[in-house]
């Protein structure tokens, strides 16, 4: 399953080096004193410490472990993870992570995050960390407290309040965006008052733009957040370290990094059963769907971990569930990350980016049709054996997936002596140019007869091998 768009072609190449800059600012708050700091490490960090020289790397048992966190305004991207990301002592494994940050809803303008420390405490620091390939690494936010003490003072201001007129008080404005071309990498930035404390708080207001508005992903992804308070012992996160496994691809073509790190128990199968798999077959799928002025990814990535679904793909990033992954081993494992791969392949970022996106049934049925009719046509996944088993089921050209690799088979069989109506059929998605017209430049005919004449052929070959079925029992 591919992931949501706006992770997939937001991610931008990194650097081929790391460079990790420091950038120290004092800036004047509402409160004197007030102190920002932000720490930066650009390029491609390969490891998730979130290490900086002049900021706390974060922890895993601060004040805000515990603490109520409640969106004010503003709504969840959908393919986000839970406020629970923001305090939960966990980071996320690689740079475009979605599923293990925090961010809002694609194309709007951020929003207001209230934290309940549950008391009064006198807070020593505010930390906050992001991790992005791009321009949702940066943050852009101003933070509020909210003193219960002042007359007047309303702790769940509605959406466009002012928040100042409702009792709060601003402590700091922060922007870490620089004029650098990339603004990616890990940021943490810690705000506190090196004299004493920030205050004697309760509540704090996390009031978050986005960092550009050039299109609908400027919303930084938030690793996590935290509050420290005065005296009080906090422990760093300490994330695992495992060597991820590296190969090349049996061309040389591409570098393929396998994390396991959050699923040591597959590990011994990645290396033996699906490094192989990837390696033999990325340069296979590579061939078969190239376009004009196309280069595929020299690199990317599989990380199995705990999670839910099966797995998706964030441009050059593949997730996998290693729940589901584990009771799959001997039958879809290997087979369902080859479809992701073939995402990392497709990178139809360019119609998305003109409005003029793939239609969904091309994007995942071109994948399930290279698995099941390329890689695996001995698991008969998506051919007439599959769909005798499911008769009763309606089919139709954009049904996705296996139904989808079925049509496309189908037109292929049936319409494609050259062997090139995939790279053809992608290479239009790619490069934004796709339009169902596409059909009869290619066959002759138009979508919807091919459709009816594909369902009419599937009919007419379960028809026949139930006739063939009451043959053999005469």
């Amino acid at each position: 399953m591919s992931s949501a768009i706006p992770a997939l072609w937001k991610t931008m190449p990194f650097r081929l080096f790391a460079v990790i800059s420091v950038l120290l600012l004092t800036v004047n708050g509402s409160f004197a004193g007030i102190q920002t700091k932000v720490g930066h490490n650009g390029g491609e960090p390969d490891f998730e410490r979130f290490a900086f020289t002049n900021v706390p790397p974060p922890s895993e048992n601060d004040a805000a472990t515990d603490a109520r966190f409640t969106i004010l305004s503003g709504e969840t991207d959908a393919n986000s993870g839970g406020l629970e990301k923001l305090h939960d002592g966990e980071l996320p494994a690689e740079a475009d992570d979605p599923a293990d940050n925090f961010f809002f809803a694609a194309g709007s303008d951020g929003g207001r995050i209230e934290v309940d420390l549950g008391r009064p405490l006198e807070i020593k620091q505010v930390n906050t960390y992001s991790w992005h390939p791009s321009a949702r690494g940066p943050q852009v936010y101003k933070l509020y407290a909210g003193p219960e003490t002042t007359p007047g003072f309303n702790a769940t201001p509605g959406d466009g309040a002012d928040l100042e007129k409702c009792g709060w008080k601003l402590i700091d404005s922060v922007d870490t965006r620089s004029r650098e071309a990339d603004q990616g990498g890990q940021y943490g930035v810690s705000i506190s008052n090196p004299g004493g404390i920030i205050g004697k708080y309760r509540y704090l207001l996390f009031a978050m733009s986005p960092t550009e508005t050039d299109d609908p992903f400027g919303n930084t992804f938030y690793s996590e957040i935290d509050v420290v308070e005065l005296n009080a012992p906090v422990k760093p996160i300490v994330p695992d370290m495992v060597a991820p496994i590296k190969i090349r691809s049996a061309d040389g073509y591409a570098e393929i990094t396998i994390d396991t790190a959050r699923a040591p128990e597959l590990r011994e199968w990645a290396a033996q059963k699906l490094a192989p798999a990837l390696s033999e077959w990325y340069p296979k799928i590579v061939a078969m769907l190239p376009s004009k002025g196309f280069s595929a990814p020299k690199k990317f990535s599989v990380t199995i971990r705990p999670g839910n679904g099966v797995a998706f793909t964030s441009g050059t990033r593949i997730v996998v569930n290693s729940t589901w992954l584990a009771g799959e081993l001997g039958r879809q494992a290997v087979g369902s990350i080859i479809h992701e791969t073939v995402h990392v392949v497709q990178q139809y970022g360019h119609g998305w980016r003109d409005n003029h996106p793939a239609p969904g049934w091309l994007t995942e049925g071109i994948p399930d049709y290279i698995r099941f009719f390329k890689f695996e046509p001995q698991t008969h996944g998506a051919d007439i054996v599959w769909l005798r088993e499911r008769r009763q089921m309606a089919i139709n050209y954009d049904g996705m997936y296996r139904i989808s690799a079925n049509f496309l088979d189908y037109v292929v069989e049936h319409y494609d002596p050259e062997q090139d109506l995939i790279r053809k059929v992608n290479a239009a998605c790619r490069d934004g140019s796709y339009t169902d017209g596409l059909w009869k430049k290619l066959t002759g005919k138009p979508l919807a007869e091919l459709n009816e004449e594909w369902k009419a052929a599937v009919h007419q070959q379960l028809s026949n091998q139930d006739e063939a079925g009451r043959a053999a029992l005469k």
